[in-house]
């Protein structure tokens, strides 16, 4: 029998892996969001408690759903509900009681839910912080009080929210489907948002005293695999996931052991992650053989570029400038703008950069996106521009909340 520290790792990693699945079989069976939740939740309790005494199951995911239905069972029988639900029920649990017998094998078991799980949690009904907070409570099974700390919300404020959201779901009757073929893109590309949102927070951490969110990263990259093993043939779902690994290879030398952030230019890409960066590029280039190019499959591209180069001096800068011109085209926008500006400086001029930032000076947004300053402080710095590079540097720290970024541009600050 496993010691109880051992077992409590076993469950929590047994219900992250299949909390998305059995949710979503349990959504589908009753149309009850927040019951589904709830009996999960309590077959959890009890497997803790009973795991810990027997052991564990044959098939624990088939034990966890059984046991949820029999709870969702016992809610019914109060309710005038359970004449219409418990001849279905029944007879799902007792088939998953004749699987538990067998191997267990909920892949062909239980019927995959969790493509309309994901397409609700990111309904236009929902804005975009509670879609972020859904998909990673549902599908991730992250739980309330993590969402919370990834938000920097307290975890009462988290609860309210996605409380409201499972309300608002049952209340506005929003349908727990996969949008027709016509709306599918559209609704995809919010779906895709909402992981790549993930993976951002993961990657580059708004605040906090970590450059990166291991946590996150990690979840964003096993909900776009969920995605692509659900849409095979979505070119932007293969786009974003090439994407995320290409970009995670670099995760652990972006810190050095003191915790201070190290630039592109300045990390060992002898310790990238080989086995992403291949399996990143092989997906990449299957991908955009397809002949259906996005916006992520073109980021991809870029970040491509950069694993490819065997040193700094080596970046196709050229390249990475083409690129972000066709990205732009696809997806205008000032964010884009600004890393194209970067690539401009080391592909032809700083100068020539500089005057891409300048024509950005008049977006109201701008002001507050603290990138801008912090890319503009180090082209004044390198065209030799200290007074300005200095203004820009102490704006950049101001709208920072991350401490190693912090770290980072005072003391590039300092060195003036």
């Amino acid at each position: 029998m496993l010691p109880p520290f051992q077992l409590e790792q076993t469950i929590s990693t047994l219900v992250r892996e299949d909390w998305g699945r059995i949710m979503a079989a349990l959504v589908s069976s009753f149309n009850d969001w927040q019951l589904a939740e709830d009996v999960l939740q309590d077959a959890v309790e009890q497997a803790v408690i009973l795991w810990q005494k027997d052991g564990l199951p044959d098939s624990p995911a088939a034990w966890l759903i059984t046991t949820a239905k029999r709870k969702a069972i016992d809610h019914f029988r109060r309710t005038t509900r359970f004449t219409e639900l418990e001849p279905n029920l029944t007879y799902q649990i007792e088939l998953e009681n004749a699987n538990a017998n067998e191997e267990f094998d909920i892949d062909s078991a239980i019927p995959d839910k969790r493509l309309e799980l994901i397409f609700t949690c990111c309904h236009p009904a929902l804005d975009q912080k509670t879609q972020v907070a859904l998909t990673l409570r549902t599908l991730g099974g992250l739980t309330t009080e993590e969402i919370a700390n990834a938000f920097l919300d307290k975890h009462q404020t988290m609860a309210q929210r996605l409380a409201r959201a499972k309300k608002k779901i049952a209340a506005a009757q929003i349908p727990f489907e996969v949008p027709e073929t016509d709306k599918l893109q559209e609704r995809l590309s919010a779906v895709l948002s909402v992981i790549y949102l993930i993976f951002n927070e993961g990657y580059a951490a708004t605040s906090g005293k970590q450059i990166t969110r291991s946590d996150l990263a990690d979840e964003a990259i096993r909900l776009t695999r969920i995605i692509m093993q659900l849409l095979p043939d979505q070119s932007e779902v293969a786009g974003l996931l090439s994407l995320l690994l290409l970009h995670d290879s670099r995760r652990f030398t972006r810190q050095d052991k003191n915790g201070q952030m190290i630039s592109l230019e300045h990390q060992n890409r002898s310790t990238w992650d080989v086995s992403k960066i291949e399996e990143g590029t092989e997906l990449l280039k299957h991908t955009l053989a397809k002949q259906q190019i996005g916006a992520y499959q073109l980021q991809a591209a870029i970040s491509a570029i950069h694993a490819e180069a065997a040193t700094w001096e080596e970046t196709d800068w050229p390249q990475i400038v083409a690129l972000y011109e066709l990205l732009y085209k696809t997806q205008p926008s000032y964010v884009i703008r600004i890393n194209q500006a970067v690539a401009t400086s080391h592909a032809y001029s700083v100068e020539s950069a500089l005057k891409m930032l300048k024509e950005l000076e008049g977006e109201k947004s701008i002001q507050t996106y603290q990138p801008f300053f912090a890319a503009r402080a180090d082209l004044n710095l390198r065209v030799g521009d200290k007074v300005s590079a200095k203004k820009d540097f102490e704006k950049a720290i101001e709208l920072s909340d991350n401490e190693p970024q912090i770290a980072f541009l005072r003391q590039r600050l300092n060195n003036l």
